[in-house]
């Protein structure tokens, strides 16, 4: 089934959202031969149309990958793949190495990794940043935690996937800067709000504060890409809202248990909880602006 298209190597990938289909669109584009696995059966004949192969099960999908990759929404389903029937305990793949590109927790990530080690299988947490345009562009920011050797072996597959690949450290390392990254993501994004909030009340053309924003000492990421749909009120997502909070609810659960306070994610979290209380938990990331509307009695438009 794998031999099909292909002949850099053989992926087995597993998860396939609005991530997890650009990375493996892409690794098709790289020559590489994937067999996809989805519990939507739609997207797996989506990426079927573009040349892979349709595992009908998860072991279809890994049994003979030499690398087997997965990009899932939190811990729990990512612990399926590992521990659950047909798993890769039980069935590990051709090539023994595993690589979880999605944001999960570090804790859980140790506790796979040396399980999964004790079954000749090693695992990389691979986190990424750069949202559904880096995974299309293929120029996503990859955080890799786990075995020196088994980042080697990994390396040319993420180079089709993104463009800046770190080795980070030892196992949990890659999801813990993944969650460095999500808590200045989140609390930039609240700055921005709050800016245009109150660049809004004074009667400040939004654009215009925008662009001048970018060209000085607060420009960033967000507010370049974001920022135009936050001042039209335009809450189509992206990034969702639901996800973010799941990061942020991952960030609070570090911190605790290393006793490390963090009263801005602590204020930034509550904030994300509101706009998911108010329906927005389906919306993208820029909808966190909305919070404000409610607040000041003001909307976007």
């Amino acid at each position: 089934m794998m031999e099909q298209r292909g002949h850099r190597g053989t992926v087995g990938f597993v998860g396939l959202g609005t991530m997890g289909r650009e990375m493996a669109l892409n690794l098709l584009k790289a020559d590489y031969a994937v067999c996809a696995y989805d519990v939507r059966r739609d997207a797996v004949d989506d990426l079927r149309s573009h040349g892979a192969a349709a595992a009908e099960t998860l072991m279809d999908a890994t049994r003979d990958a030499d690398i087997v990759i997965s990009m899932l929404p939190d811990t729990p389903q990512v612990e399926e793949i590992v521990y659950g029937e047909g798993g890769l305990l039980t069935s590990p793949p051709r090539g023994h190495l595993f690589v979880d590109m999605s944001t999960i927790s570090p804790v859980a990530v140790r506790r796979m990794h040396a399980d999964l080690r004790a079954a000749g299988v090693a695992l990389l947490d691979a986190p990424v940043s750069g949202g559904p345009v880096g995974a299309k562009n293929a120029s996503l920011s990859i955080m890799v935690g786990g075995d020196k050797n088994a980042f080697q072996r990994a390396e040319p597959y993420f180079q089709a996937m993104g463009t800046t690949i770190t080795h980070v450290g030892e196992a949990g390392a890659g999801q813990t800067v993944k969650l460095c990254n999500q808590l200045v993501c989140a609390i930039n994004l609240q700055a921005i709000c709050e800016a245009l909030a109150l660049g809004r009340a004074s009667g400040v053309d939004l654009d215009q504060l925008r662009n001048v924003l970018l060209g000085g000492s607060a420009a960033s990421w967000m507010l370049d890409k974001l920022g135009p749909a936050m001042i039209a009120g335009d809450a189509s997502a992206g990034f969702r809202i639901d996800l973010m909070l799941k990061d942020l609810r991952l960030v609070q659960e570090q911190a605790l248990s290393l006793s490390v306070p963090l009263p801005g994610t602590a204020l930034v979290t509550s904030q994300y909880v509101e706009a998911r209380a108010h329906g927005e938990g389906a919306n993208g990331n820029q909808a966190l602006f909305r919070v404000y509307d409610r607040m000041t009695g003001q909307s976007a438009t």
